[in-house]
Order: C-alpha cells, then structure tokens, then sequence
C-alpha cells in the first residue's frame, strides 16, 4: 500500500513538474510579445532563459529538455521571421534554439548534481538522527527482556514490518517480538539457527532456506553472535531494500551494544553479590575458628583430666573425647576454607603466587613487582579462572575514581607478562578477553 501511495506522488509530482515548466514558457512568451513591438525581437531569446533556468534548477534534465524545447518552438513560431511558422531562414535564430537546448542541458546537469547531494546529506542526516534516537531509547531500557522489547517495537515502526529477536542454540527462543504474538515456523526457527551458528543472513529472500517467511540477521559483538532480529511483511515482500540494508546493520550494531552493556552490567550485579558473599562468609568463618575452637579445645582438656580418674566411666569419657575431636576437626576445615585458605601458593604456568606471604617466583626464582602490579595479580589470583572486568580491576586497585583509566591497567597487565610469562608476546597465565577484561589460568 505503501510502494503505491509513493508511485502514485512521484507520477503526480512529475507532471507538476513538467506543467511548470510549459507554463514558465509561457508567461516568457508572453513577455516576448510585449517587447517585440517596443525593442524589437533581438532581446526576447534572454526572456526565455530564466525560463529553462529554473526548470532545470528545480524538476532536473526531463522538465528542463521539455522547457528548452518549448523555448524554442515558441521563440521560433513568434519571434522569427517568417513569423507564424516553424522555418528559420537566418542562421541567428538557429543559434539561439540550439543555445536555449544546451541552456537547458547543462543547467538540469549542475541541478542535479547539486540535488543529488543536498539528497545524499539528507539522507546521511537522516540516518544519523534514527541511530541516534534508536541508541537513546535502547539507553534507557534495562535488563534483557526491556531492551530486546523496545529494539523489536522500534525495527517494526522503522522499517514498516513484523520484527522478532532471537537467540540460543541449538534451539533458538524468542527474546521479544513487535507485534506481539509472532510464531516462527519451524523452516524460520531452522534460519534464525543458522543465522546464529554460521552468522549470516539466512530466510526468504537470501541464499540459505527460501522457504522460512522471516529474514535474519546476525547481531553481533566482535566475533560473537549474541542474537538474531527477524523482519517479515504481511504481503510476503522482502522487508528491506538496497537502501535500507546499511540503517538496519548500523542499528543491530546499536542493540549488540546494548546488550552487552547489560550483560556486563549483570555480571558486575554478579560479582558484587559474590563479593558480599564472600566477605560473610569470612567473617562468619572467622568466628566459629575464634569462638568455637578454644571452647572445643577445653572440652576436650576436660575429656583427658577425667580419663585418669579411674572412678568414672572410662567408655562414655572416650566417646565424648572422640566427638570433641571429630568436631574439633570439622571446625578446623571450615576456617581452612576461609582468610587461612589462602596461605597455600597458588600455582599456574610455572608462577608460583603466594598471596599469604606476598611472594611471587617464576620458576622458583623470586620476581619483584611493583605495588600496583601486585594489587593487579592478587585480584585476579583471588579470583583466579573467573573473568574480571577493566572496571572491576581498576576499582579494586586504584579506586572508583580511576575506573575508566583502562591504560593505567593495560601498563600493569604489560609489565606483569614481561615478568612472569615464558612467551610475553602469547600470554597463557593472564588471558585477555578482548574488550572485556582479563582472567588469571586456572590451572
């Protein structure tokens, strides 16, 4: 209905278009006859310059042709001699006809040269704005399921289609969908899997599985494909043109930046929720190894003063010093568990880090390290397998206020690996996640 609409204007504006410049002839013919009788003819072919001027300034090469054309047939028919006729008998009048065409030729030209242009920086402008307020309105949904829903609602007013994202392998699932209630049929549910395994376009109109009635397309983070948006139109037609194609990329860029700023997000949720964890269970720790263990140790002092008493009950005194120590023995692994749980070196790619002693040897040479490149491996050592995010170590590090410094991180993570890695160039014990953070070997 859309494509029709837009037919049916352009048919209208073109005939607009030419009407004008017919009529632009007209009134300088017009203006002709009234100065051939005062000036003579000679000054009348400049009053129809204007004339095709304008056409091809403002309708382009077809209105303007049409505006030469006429220019001269008029100028012909009333202004040279014989008069009333289509002949020409002075070489003058036919240099003029053929200076209107030209005229007219090379203005349309420059128009629209300059036209195409003005529409291209309109277009770009254009394009700019929509990224633009598609970020903004991505930036302020949050969590997943709110980000996916606002994407899919802002795809379907876009681009005038049905809009679904997905993800998940092997068996995609539906994050959101505009409108809501879209159903994939198994041939789409197969494309959206290829889409999200191989990370190409897949589904009706592209290469791979004609049948589906949904297009996907990969968004993607760096390497990953995190998800697949889904287009399909209610006719059946394809869902983008040519034109369109490079607005929709640069907007899935747009939600694969959001969703991973949310993924991130969560996974700073995660880790500060761990960290509080941690830190009671610390503490809790602490207390049975400062509170229980003494009174454990009295019970069973208690148990052996009453063993070399021959007047009591030598079974019953055994059991109860067999208990003591059986309880004395459990405590004593669950505060290994805690803070004196790191007194053992942690070993990995021939490092030995002792955290408990604040030691670190290479091969059972002794490296030193400066403050900061310590702080650095000790977090991550604390952490040792778990990916830690730049924010994360340069919070726990420098402070909250140096948490956007990522080079103050890159500096400490470079001397670390000309210290202790064998291959500094091929990191094995600290291990980069490109854009992410880092991650100390948990082997």
């Amino acid at each position: 209905m859309m494509d029709v609409r837009h037919r049916h204007l352009s048919v209208t504006r073109r005939i607009q278009a030419y009407a004008g410049a017919i009529a632009m002839v007209a009134v300088s013919t017009l203006a002709g006859l009234w100065i051939a009788p005062r000036w003579g003819t000679a000054p009348v072919d400049m009053v129809y310059l204007p004339s095709v001027l304008a056409a091809g300034a403002l309708w382009g090469l077809g209105p303007a042709l049409v505006s030469g054309i006429a220019a001269a047939l008029a100028y012909n028919f009333f202004f040279t001699v014989p008069v009333h006729t289509f002949r020409m008998d002075r070489a003058a009048d036919v240099v003029t006809v053929v200076v209107l065409l030209l005229v007219a030729l090379v203005t349309s030209k420059l128009a629209a040269a300059i036209r195409s242009q003005a529409q291209i920086a309109a277009a770009h402008a254009a394009r700019n704005a929509t990224i633009a307020g598609f970020a903004r309105r991505l930036l302020s949904s949050s969590g997943q399921a709110d980000i996916s829903q606002t994407a899919c609602a802002e795809l379907h007013y876009l681009f005038d289609c049905n809009a679904i994202l997905v993800a998940g392998l092997p068996q995609p699932r539906v994050l959101a969908a505009a409108p809501e209630g879209n159903r994939l049929t198994p041939s789409d549910v197969a494309a959206a899997a290829l889409t999200l395994e191989k990370g190409d376009p897949a589904g009706r109109g592209t290469a791979r599985l004609q049948p589906a009635e949904w297009v996907f397309h990969p968004v993607r983070s760096g390497d990953t494909i995190i998800a697949a948006a889904g287009l399909a139109r209610d006719d059946g037609m394809p869902p983008l043109d040519e034109a369109q194609l490079p607005l929709f990329v640069n907007l899935l860029d747009q939600l694969a930046l959001a969703l991973e700023r949310e993924r991130l997000a969560e996974e700073t949720r995660n880790f500060a929720s761990t960290r509080d964890r941690d830190r009671l269970r610390t503490a809790l720790l602490a207390t049975i190894g400062q509170e229980l263990r003494p009174r454990l140790e009295a019970i069973g002092a208690a148990a052996r003063a009453l063993r070399r008493d021959p007047h009591n009950d030598r079974d019953t005194v055994s059991a109860l010093a067999s208990e003591a120590m059986k309880i004395d023995r459990y405590v004593a692994n669950l505060v290994e568990l805690g803070p004196e749980g790191d007194q053992r070196p942690v070993e990995a790619e021939g490092v030995s880090i002792d955290l408990f002693n604040r030691a670190v040897s290479r091969d059972g040479r002794q490296v030193h390290l400066t403050p900061k490149e310590y702080a650095v491996l000790a977090e991550l050592t604390k952490h040792r397998g778990r990916l830690l995010t730049h924010s994360q170590l340069l919070r726990a590090v420098w402070g909250p206020a140096q948490e956007n410094q990522i080079d103050y991180l890159r500096v400490a993570i470079s001397a670390l690996r000309q210290k202790l890695e064998l291959e500094p160039s091929r990191p094995r014990l600290i291990v980069n996640e490109p854009g992410v953070g880092y991650r100390l070997t948990s082997s």
